[in-house]
């Protein structure tokens, strides 16, 4: 029903027919308008569904003819015989809570659930694999590297009971684990380090991202954690530290959502946040829940419960978030800021200790104070004053801005510690000194004048109109929303936004700016705002003192927290010698101050999120941004899941809500994609094939009580990826040989039931990195900037980067090698790593003729080639046959059988009647020992386990 009913009597009522609804039992049992019911359950002969699906009428048959759905005979028998037994209607499976009575930590649960579904199906079990095809098995898969000879030797000559889980341990623990299972992470979060599109800008910093996947996974992160970095890791209030690197990991996590393409110079702005936002739901619904969600961009799901309405609930969280910079910032600078913002605390209770609010009361009285109030009729509007203590509702990120203004901020002599003023009231970057990373941005609100002003004054510093989050601002068409701030003078800085009245929009100000798209922070960069206001003809002379300042409250007296009004009424009385301006101690505080701003690290940084104001968005109309429906839908979770209707409260996005939805113990979702992606990766097939999708047009999973339990089992041992790697390779159906009888074949063609080992291919990183691994190249250094792709002269195009990377990468890891989407390096395209532009949790496993001439003709196995002939070479104490073994136990983990020596014999033999005799004996060897390594690096065996 689901294939081929629902798309005209499914979820969806916008597409649905005849007002006939099949996926509730209230539908589908309802009259209908012309009489009768769809369904009656016990009663298939009353039924109009079996009517009409056996009329032989075209204008009456179901599903009509023109839909190119067709039932076959065993389809209808099953309707027929579903609807006799009583037509009972239940959820589907993915949307009922897992539940085992299997102990989370039985040896055997996975075996014997396996073995149930063998025996039920009445297949025999393949032997077990031996001991080179098994750590041959386990190294590729957990490590994407083959075994050494000497770990391949060690585990044949250790015959202890515990030898094969001590070998799984060892790589469980090796630092290539991480760098494995990060890169399948990877595929499902679209990783790239450019942006596409005509210029392939770069996304800042995205090698961290990588660089904190890979720590995640070899610290053993718990999944729950990693889940609630990603969706909100910068709004956790105790981030997670790395103390040995003195940095803050969970920011990192929320970089996923930057990986998406952008365009520089898109027409319609409004639609390209939409699709932008698209891709983020999209991403993040079939990363962490396995459902198809931006199906119901348009229109209510056509065949799983997600509304429209669930669908606009978390394009308001999306709306809500802003990108940025972010400054990667390590524990250290983080406490010396606090120690600096406390000394100024220090410096300001010594003065009001010795001031006396006498002063205040006598200025008050005598009118020194005047607030100012804005008139009703104002011809302009306020956007931020940052004259008196606060931001104004504006929001920081970083270091750069601190916590409030500089407004009665000591301005001391640094000599001589004499107290010359307190400051007025501004927006500062420069509160921890210049080069420091933040940013200062606005409330959301609606373009609906002709000109956005900022008065400011910096060096190498950006002011940024974002227009519906729109971040690649430059000509032909955004150039003017963007302005660069060199000046130490005040200046009134306008922008005319003119053109896009009715649009939404923020104003950041920030230090450092943006050249072709990429961030830069000089040492001496500051910014410094006193407000921001919109208008329609002239800049308002009003704005030249404070609006409303601040009253004074007695409680802020002790820390000088006062409104602009007040300080400017004490600097007077100080001027004039009537309060105290002598304090010795400043002076020592601001030499402390100093050596504090000194231990600044000059800290770098990446393209991530920030948290905005929550914004609740309305449906568009059949998707169309330009079609709003009237009501704003409550940010949340999707409303078939537990939480699912309660709407978010924080003021913010609501992502960190969204994170612990998802991790609600009664989400049935959660853990079942992910155990069942570790699954996949294990044995090449998901318990559910389609791993991205548990939705109704997913595939059922092949043994549905076994991921129930290995769910429950997952949380059970606090979401240990580990754990639950290791329970899966030390079972016996992961140990299971790859052999398959004629029978075996002939009942399970497709392997489902693992009677045998799926015969796997390797991937694309895993035969490159093993190619290297072999030939003795692997650079195994970790982390850092990515090396640049290897530019072929057919790599041409706009974006082409003017730097080529070293052919073999520089014998890095794959993982290591530049993501850049105009320019992906051809090996890994060819052996099938997806294009980055979603999620792919699977990744297509095809066999091209452009594979093997790959293999045959790329200059880098080539390269590998000679190298690994060169080795070989060295050693001059090896006879012809141990030269024979020397290779086959780097490539295939394993010795040659006397057929393979034989036969390489015949093969060197004819290679050496095929050279010139010009050439010298030393070269002669070289090319013949080198086309024998290029001939075994095509071999089946070495590129698939097997």
């Amino acid at each position: 029903m689901v294939q081929n009913c629902y798309l005209c009597h499914g979820p969806d009522a916008s597409g649905r027919k005849a007002e006939l609804r099949l996926d509730t039992y209230e539908g589908a049992t309802a009259l209908l308008k012309e009489g009768g019911h769809a369904i009656v359950p016990g009663k298939p002969s009353k039924s109009q569904l079996i009517y009409r699906i056996n009329h032989e009428a075209e204008d009456m048959v179901m599903p009509p003819p023109d839909s190119n759905y067709k039932l076959t005979i065993r389809e209808k028998a099953l309707l027929e015989k579903w609807i006799d037994q009583g037509a009972e209607w239940k959820s589907h499976w993915a949307f009922i809570k897992p539940e085992t009575e299997i102990a989370h930590n039985e040896s055997k649960a996975i075996d014997s659930l396996i073995n149930m579904r063998i025996q039920q199906k009445g297949l025999m079990k393949s032997s077990q694999a031996d001991k080179n095809t098994l750590i041959r098995r386990v190294s590729y898969l957990l490590t994407g590297l083959p075994p050494s000879p000497e770990d391949v030797q060690h585990f044949i000559a250790d015959t202890s009971k515990d030898a094969y889980e001590n070998m799984v341990d060892s790589y469980l623990n090796s630092t290539g684990y991480g760098e494995r299972w990060a890169r399948h992470w990877m595929d499902l979060v679209r990783y790239a380090e450019t942006k596409g599109h005509e210029f392939d800008y770069p996304i800042v910093g995205a090698y961290k991202y990588r660089d904190y996947l890979i720590r995640a996974f070899n610290q053993d992160l718990p999944y729950d954690q990693l889940l609630r970095e990603h969706l909100a890791g910068d709004l956790l209030e105790e981030p997670r530290e790395n103390k040995e690197m003195d940095i803050s990991e969970s920011p990192m996590g929320t970089a996923f959502y930057v990986m998406g393409e952008g365009k520089h110079s898109p027409v319609d702005i409004k639609k390209e946040e939409a699709d932008r936002i698209d891709n983020m739901i999209d991403v993040t619904s079939k990363t962490f829940q396995g459902l198809t969600v931006s199906c119901a961009k348009c229109h209510d799901h056509k065949f799983d419960p997600i509304s429209a309405d669930d669908y606009y609930a978390l394009y308001g969280i999306m709306e809500s978030t802003r990108f940025a910079p972010i400054a990667d910032i390590s524990m250290t600078t983080r406490q010396t800021a606090e120690e600096i913002q406390d000394l100024n605390l220090y410096m300001r209770k010594i003065i009001a200790d010795s001031w006396t609010q006498k002063d205040v009361q006598e200025m008050t009285a005598s009118g020194e104070l005047q607030k100012k109030d804005l008139p009703r009729d104002a011809p302009f509007k306020i956007i931020g004053d940052f004259r008196n203590s606060n931001f104004d509702g504006w929001i920081t990120n970083g270091l750069a801005f601190g916590k409030r203004t500089t407004l009665g901020n000591p301005l001391v002599d640094k000599t001589s510690g004499k107290l010359l003023g307190l400051d007025e009231g501004r927006a500062s970057s420069k509160t921890l000194g210049t080069g420091v990373l933040g940013s200062l941005q606005s409330p959301n609100f609606i373009l609906d004048t002709d000109y956005i002003g900022v008065r400011a004054r910096g060096m190498h510093s950006t002011i940024r109109i974002i227009i519906d989050n729109f971040q690649l601002i430059q000509n032909p068409i955004y150039g003017e929303l963007e302005q660069q701030i060199n000046a130490k003078a005040w200046n009134n800085y306008v922008f005319d936004i003119s053109p896009w009245k009715g649009h939404k929009a923020y104003i950041e100000i920030l230090p450092g700016g943006y050249k072709g798209h990429y961030y830069s922070l000089p040492e001496n960069a500051f910014i410094e705002a006193q407000y921001a206001v919109t208008y329609d003809t002239e800049w308002p002379v009003e704005m030249k003192r404070p609006i409303n300042g601040k009253p004074v409250e007695k409680e802020d007296w002790p820390t000088l927290d006062l409104s602009a009004g007040l300080v400017k009424g004490l600097n007077q009385k100080l001027k004039e010698g009537r309060l105290p301006s002598k304090f010795p101690e400043l002076a020592t505080a601001m030499d402390s101050n100093r050596q504090l701003v000194e231990k600044l690290d000059s800290d770098s940084f990446f393209y991530a999120i920030t948290d905005g104001f929550g914004i609740n968005s309305p449906v568009f109309n059949r998707g169309d941004h330009n079609d709003l429906l009237e009501e704003d839908i409550p940010r949340r979770f999707l409303s078939a899941l537990p939480l699912g209707n309660v709407p978010f409260t924080s003021k913010g996005s609501g992502r960190l809500e969204l994170a612990e939805a998802m991790l609600n113990e009664e989400n049935p979702l959660t853990a079942r994609v992910m155990v069942n992606r570790i699954w996949h990766h294990l044995f090449g097939k998901g318990i559910v094939e389609t791993v991205d999708n548990f939705g109704l047009q997913g595939k059922l999973p092949s043994h549905p009580e076994l991921l129930d339990y290995l769910a429950i089992k997952f949380q059970k041992e606090e979401w240990s990826i580990k754990k639950m790697v290791r329970s899966i390779v030390t079972s016996q159906a992961f140990k299971r040989s790859t052999a398959r009888n004629d029978e075996l074949t002939s009942k399970d063609p497709n392997n489902i039931y693992l009677a045998s080992f799926p015969v796997r291919r390797l991937q694309a990183e895993a035969i490159r990195d093993g190619v290297l691994a072999v030939s003795g190249s692997l650079d195994s250094t970790m982390y850092g900037p990515p090396v640049k792709t290897y530019l072929t002269e057919f790599m041409q195009g706009r974006g082409r980067p003017n730097q080529s990377g070293p052919m073999d990468g520089a014998g890095r890891r794959s993982i290591y090698q530049e993501v850049r989407r105009n320019f992906l390096e051809p090996m890994m395209v060819t052996f099938d790593r997806p294009i980055p532009f979603s999620t792919f949790g699977n990744r297509n496993v095809t066999n091209v003729p452009a594979q093997s001439l790959t293999l045959m003709n790329d200059p880098f196995i080539a390269q590998q080639a000679q190298i690994m002939a060169e080795k070989l070479l060295a050693q001059k104490e090896l006879t012809f046959d141990q030269k024979i073994e020397w290779i086959y136990r780097r490539t295939f983990s394993r010795k040659p059988n006397p057929e393979e020596i034989n036969k390489a014999k015949q093969f060197i033999s004819g290679l050496r009647k095929m050279e010139s005799a010009s050439k010298t004996d030393s070269d002669i060897e070289i090319l013949i020992w080198k086309d024998f390594c290029h001939s075994i690096f095509n071999l089946k065996e070495f590129i698939y386990l097997i």
